[in-house]
């Protein structure tokens, strides 16, 4: 897709357009990988690769694709269940999944607070499939989640096909309790499936307030205020993208009988504005 001007009051900081070969990968300076099958906190049943046959480029398009195949390798040799640092996990403990896919993320790569973080995705449909656009704060390996904060601009999964969700995650009033306090919302296309069609999804993330909209529509806003007393705020601070496909895991259940393989989750774009200074929010 030709690329756009920029939404009035923001100016383009940071994208890719995916315009490479076909064939070819995402650009190493701005993607690299979590790769491992330690189920990612989830119970989700992929292992992810870096491998062509799990991401490519196509047409324009950034291709995760989710392959129905017996694969083995360590369980997690680089990071644990949510991203961080792995402490528990044996690198040299193998394991074997019968799905594979691909998670990129712009760890190490670029980073930013506050902004507009926008996508413009082709989701799959599928019983048990998981897409995710989401973001971490980039000091998840010193501090951990959900301490570190976690913004899901976008989450879909397979069995509510015309439905995505966004949320905030960040952690709990106490560190003495651990667990975390989440703001979630979702909304619902009027007619169809996100499937037949892309759609743009992002977030508007200011000081106190992050606000989620599907094809310009804003649907919810998440200030402090909306949090538990005593809850922290944990998103004053650059984060870091995530793309990725997962299949299967405690919330989009097992793939079954009607559920096809493979399963792709298509990518347009990705782009990161940063705020006009003088500028306001248009029709908040």
């Amino acid at each position: 897709m030709a690329q756009s001007g920029s939404p009035p009051g923001w100016t383009l900081v940071w994208s890719d357009e995916f315009d490479g070969p076909d064939g070819s990968g995402p650009d190493p300076t701005k993607w690299t990988y979590d790769i491992g099958g330690n189920g990612w906190g989830n119970r989700e049943l992929e292992y992810y690769t870096d491998r062509p046959r799990n991401v490519f480029i196509r047409d324009g398009n950034l291709v995760i694709t989710a392959v129905r195949e017996n694969y083995s390798g360590p369980a997690d040799p680089h990071q644990s269940a949510d991203g961080s640092p792995a402490r528990q996990v044996s690198a040299a403990k193998p394991v074997t999944h019968h799905y594979t896919s691909a998670r990129l993320k712009t760890q190490g790569r670029f980073s930013q607070e506050y902004g507009r973080f926008e996508a413009r995705i082709r989701i799959p449909y599928g019983q048990g499939m998981w897409p995710a656009f989401w973001m971490l704060g980039d000091d998840i390996d010193k501090i951990e989640w959900p301490r570190c904060g976690e913004i899901d601009i976008m989450e879909n999964i397979g069995k509510e096909p015309s439905k995505v969700h966004g949320s905030l995650h960040g952690p709990g009033p106490s560190d003495a309790v651990p667990g975390t306090d989440d703001l979630t919302a979702s909304y619902t296309l009027p007619r169809g499936r996100f499937a037949d069609a892309f759609h743009v999804f992002a977030v508007e993330w200011e000081p106190q307030v992050i606000r989620f909209y599907v094809d310009d529509h804003l649907y919810a806003t998440g200030t402090p205020a909306d949090l538990p007393h005593g809850a922290g705020w944990a998103f004053d601070h650059p984060f870091f993208l995530l793309l990725n496909l997962a299949v299967g895991g405690t919330w989009p259940g097992s793939p079954d009988a009607s559920t096809h393989f493979p399963q792709q989750m298509l990518v347009d774009y990705v782009r990161v504005y940063a705020r006009q200074p003088g500028t306001q929010p248009v029709g908040h």
